[in-house]
């Protein structure tokens, strides 16, 4: 199993993160009891820009789930088209090669689920199969890298797609001014992603990339009884965030055993891993990995410039830093990296890559 490509895409409205707050600050004037609490939270995001599906000032109109619900659709289909044919057209494929299509969001939700609009507008086959993944949040990058590579390990013949699309500024909530809330409208973007994931017998003649690297092993591990951690509370307006500060006590606490042991069970050790493409899930997330594992200065450089660039994408983020590692940081032959992301439940996944 082989993760041959990404492709990524985003929305065309980009904005300085400044500007941002200060939309924002406008926005809720008279709702804030603190405005100057904004700056420095959103100051603290790590965050410099990030891309939205439309322009600051037409988000005030949306009023109710069902508007927002609708821009998610459009937008969804068409960042899809995008990142899908990023992602196929280096390797020389059409959407017709692919046979199962995996798609992961948690920012809007849609019946007939998006990859099912995707086939009315794309050559895929009506044979492929569908899997939508909903509610797993930011670690349904990885999640969905593990349930495609278990799919292509049964059918070692065929191709499967990871789809992904997160519009989280269509989550902002005008009457939740709780920190959570705050930090939530200061750290999450908007982009896609789509990830080739080709079984051991498929060959490429036509593609224009390098192989990309091996999947070994993947994990799931589930942390009982903290679903406070982080998640939504999903209502009229749609969907307000639930983002515990514990979130990187259960990293300090979990993520170096659970992956000690992980690599324990495949024979390898944590000096054997040579690069790690984490979640961008914020500076305290990463700076709790960063201790956790004592990884080594710029052992998550990729994560932090993600972070920086278009901030988190929920879902999407692990896929933007696999994208930039196969673009400009590809291991050396026979090396290892570790692919991973946490997200509600709580829970993580870990992937295990040989290039």
């Amino acid at each position: 199993m082989r993760i041959s490509s990404v492709g990524t895409a985003f929305p065309p409205h980009r904005y300085p993160q400044a500007e941002i707050t200060e939309a924002l600050r406008n926005r809720w004037e008279g709702k804030l009891a603190e405005p100057r609490l904004l700056n420095r939270l959103h100051a603290n995001c790590g965050v410099e820009f990030r891309n939205f599906v439309l322009p600051l000032e037409e988000y005030p109109a949306l009023v109710g789930f069902r508007a927002t619900n609708d821009v998610w659709i459009v937008n969804a289909v068409e960042l899809s088209q995008t990142c899908i044919a990023a992602a196929l057209d280096p390797l020389g494929l059409t959407p017709a090669a692919i046979s199962a299509i995996f798609f992961a969001s948690v920012t809007g939700i849609a019946s007939p689920t998006i990859d099912a609009r995707l086939i009315n507008l794309m050559p895929f086959p009506t044979s492929v199969k569908r899997t939508p993944i909903f509610g797993l949040g930011c670690v349904a990058g990885a999640a969905g890298i593990s349930r495609a590579s278990d799919y292509v390990r049964a059918f070692p013949k065929q191709i499967a797609l990871l789809l992904s699309v997160e519009l989280c500024s269509l989550t902002w909530q005008d009457d939740d001014q709780s920190i959570a809330n705050l930090i939530s409208c200061g750290l999450f973007g908007d982009g896609a992603a789509a990830v080739v994931i080709t079984g051991d017998e498929v060959a490429l003649p036509g593609t224009k990339l390098p192989a990309g690297p091996s999947i070994l092993a993947t994990r799931s591990t589930f942390y009982r009884n903290t679903e406070h951690i982080m998640g939504w509370d999903i209502g009229d307006t749609g969907f307000t965030i639930v983002l515990s500060p514990d979130v990187p006590k259960v990293v300090i606490e979990n993520l170096r055993g659970d992956v000690d042991s992980f690599l324990a069970e495949n024979g390898i050790a944590l000096a054997d891993i040579a690069s790690w493409i984490f979640h961008s899930g914020g500076p305290k997330v990463l700076e709790a990995v960063e201790a956790s594992l004592e990884l080594p200065a710029g052992a998550l450089e990729g994560s932090w410039k993600s972070l920086r660039e278009v901030g988190n994408l929920s879902a999407a983020s692990v896929l933007m830093v696999l994208a930039d590692t196969l673009e400009h940081h590809r291991g050396a032959p026979g090396s290892y990296s570790i692919l991973a992301a946490m997200g509600p439940g709580f829970c993580l996944e870990l992937v295990l890559l040989r290039w």
